[in-house]
């Protein structure tokens, strides 16, 4: 195909040739990756700026997406690749690749500067979803800062650059200027900009920003930013949000509201914080789902309502796929289950093959967590239809999983279903990611407000 790049598109490929540090902040959709190998094949071809080129993403978008991006464009076909994935010889072998551009998973990054040392060979890295590196405890980000004086250009792509608030920008943002705009150390930044929120008397859990902090952050960091969204730039379809109420069996609703009110009573809602809430919803969510791994992470089945409700929706469909997520590993096992009768072609997404294969319409199921898929997928070509069998409280997967259908190139409304069980967690979890808000905040207080609700039935 020949590349026609839209007038926003032009200009983000501009100032990635001629700015030497630049976060995209592009929504999903608005092709971060061709507007990246565009100005790479420019800078390396043109104009003899860089030599090698390092992108760094998540595991699945590393398996496939920058190399079958650049096979789609004329201009880029001329493009060598070389994936850094697998075992260590496997890795090794592929550095050693002649190529312009070497792809490596996050999740390998400490692993590829220690391998380096003193001899870092990239004078340009693109950091694909830099949200992976907003963590400044993180081994993968003390990793990539150690090695950064070495990298002449970096590029950070995300589309939600502050999935937990602008706390999360400090480290991104390090990663592209040495600290020069929010200072070198992440205590002084939240010293400057943030107050303490969620604490007891030894421990600050989170922190709230200033009044000002908003817009002197986004003042400090205007230069090297460039923030885009899909609605300004597209013309998508329309998203529908379908939310399906699951109603429990009479002996459902007593097994689960017993085993609820057991869980919650052994809780004190005034000593609650972010570890042991979500540990607890996600417990909860279980049974939400149907099932709970007990001590032993041996499966134990508590109802099959949300099942029933699935197989009502999937029978409603008639025929039409469905991306389906799932959230826990016997919710899979139980919806393949469900399915093995069905005479639907059921698939796991598990790698490029099963992307393509969706594409062209050769499976009616695809099973997916969002966690697997929420970067870089393109979907949009195999159908309409997102199921959410069990959610999560992660704002950015949420988002994120649902932009695999609803992007560029996706010809039909889009419509998002949730399966929601009535007087149950799941209740909580839509609200909040409908509120699109602070999130983890939510997760406290309603799961407080829910103990709170126990406590006044039992007493």
């Amino acid at each position: 195909m020949i590349f026609t790049p839209h007038p926003y598109q032009a200009y983000c490929i501009n100032r990635v040739i001629s700015d030497s540090a630049l976060m995209l902040m592009l929504d999903m959709g608005l092709g971060k990756t061709v507007i990246c190998l565009s100005a790479v094949r420019d800078l390396m071809y043109n104009r003899f700026c860089v030599g090698k080129v390092l992108v760094i993403a998540p595991k699945k978008v590393a398996e496939s997406t920058w190399c079958k991006e650049a096979r789609k464009w004329e201009h880029l076909k001329d493009l060598r690749f070389s994936l850094v994935l697998g075992s260590t010889q496997k890795r090794i072998r592929a550095l050693n690749t002649p190529a312009d551009i070497w792809v490596i998973n996050r999740d390998n990054v400490q692993w590829l500067c220690d391998y380096y040392a003193n001899e870092w060979p990239f004078d340009m890295v693109i950091v694909d979803e830099s949200t992976s590196f907003k963590n400044h405890n993180a081994k993968r980000w003390k990793s990539l800062k150690r090695v950064m004086p070495r990298v002449r250009r970096v590029v950070e792509l995300t589309g939600t650059p502050a999935p937990n608030g602008l706390i999360d920008l400090w480290a991104q943002i390090y990663l592209l200027d040495g600290g020069a705009r929010l200072g070198k150390t992440i205590g002084g930044f939240r010293e400057r900009y943030f107050d303490p929120d969620k604490r007891n008397a030894q421990q600050i859990f989170s922190y709230k920003p200033k009044p000002e902090a908003d817009n002197a952050i986004r003042t400090l960091i205007g230069d090297i930013c460039v923030s885009m969204k899909a609605e300004d730039y597209l013309q998508l379809p329309d998203v529908v949000y379908d939310n399906i109420p699951v109603e429990l069996d009479s002996k459902a609703k007593r097994q689960y509201d017993q085993l609820e009110r057991e869980m919650l009573l052994q809780v004190d809602e005034e000593t609650i914080d972010a570890g042991s809430a979500a540990t607890l919803s996600n417990k909860l969510l279980q049974l939400c789902n149907g099932a709970v791994y007990d001590s032993d992470q041996n499966v134990v089945e508590i109802h099959s309502c949300k099942i029933e409700a699935f197989l009502e929706l999937i029978e409603q469909l008639n025929g039409q796929p469905a991306l389906v997520f799932y959230n826990f590993k016997h919710d899979l096992t139980r919806i393949e289950a469900a399915l093995a009768k069905s005479g639907l072609r059921v698939r796991r997404l598990n790698g490029p093959q099963d992307e393509t294969d969706w594409n062209n319409r050769q499976i009616d199921i695809l099973l997916a967590h969002p966690a697997s898929c929420a970067y870089g997928l393109n979907l949009q070509d195999g159908g309409n239809h997102v199921i959410w069998f069990g959610l999560n409280w992660s704002l950015e997967l949420y988002q994120q999983a649902n932009k695999r259908l609803h992007r560029q190139g996706q010809q039909q409304k889009v419509i998002i279903h949730h399966l929601i069980v009535q007087e149950g967690r799941d209740e909580d979890v839509v609200a909040a990611l409908q509120d699109k808000g602070a999130v983890q905040d939510m997760l406290i207080n309603s799961l407080k407000a829910r103990i709170e609700r126990v406590k006044k039935n039992v007493g």
